[in-house]
């Protein structure tokens, strides 16, 4: 799995026009919080159990894919450790391009327990939306 900061992997998306960017976050923060435009969700957990479901997870992005397991799958979530484990699920199941986004979408929190102060994509000042 290679781990690209927000805006090494802009740069990466940009060259890689064929990645597959998906958006593992739970429904809510995708569509609340906001996300990257044109990215694909799919939720490594969700609300009310909370519970990762890898192999669902797998399924989807091998569905988005049309199970092409060279097409390289950019991950990014809240703060970069959701991804970690979807990344390991899709390598586990034979996906040999994975790319976690470090920091994710608001990045890491600072001395005041808030996020999007001290990384992330927002941060970074890449393109986003919200509902």
């Amino acid at each position: 799995m290679k781990h690209l900061t927000p805006l090494e992997t802009w740069a990466f998306l940009q060259a890689n026009t064929r990645a597959l960017f998906v958006d593992v976050r739970m429904e809510i923060e995708y569509l609340y919080v906001g996300h990257p435009p044109g990215v694909v969700h799919i939720a490594w957990y969700e609300y009310p159990d909370m519970q990762a479901h890898p192999e669902q997870f797998v399924k989807q992005v091998s569905r988005e894919t049309s199970g092409e397991l060279t097409r390289p799958v950019v991950l990014i979530c809240r703060s970069g450790k959701r991804t970690i484990d979807a990344g390991l699920a899709l390598e586990a199941a034979g996906f040999t391009n994975v790319v976690n986004v470090v920091h994710g979408f608001e990045g890491e929190l600072d001395e005041h327990f808030k996020r999007g102060t001290v990384d992330g994509w927002r941060f970074d000042g890449l393109p986003w939306e919200q509902l």
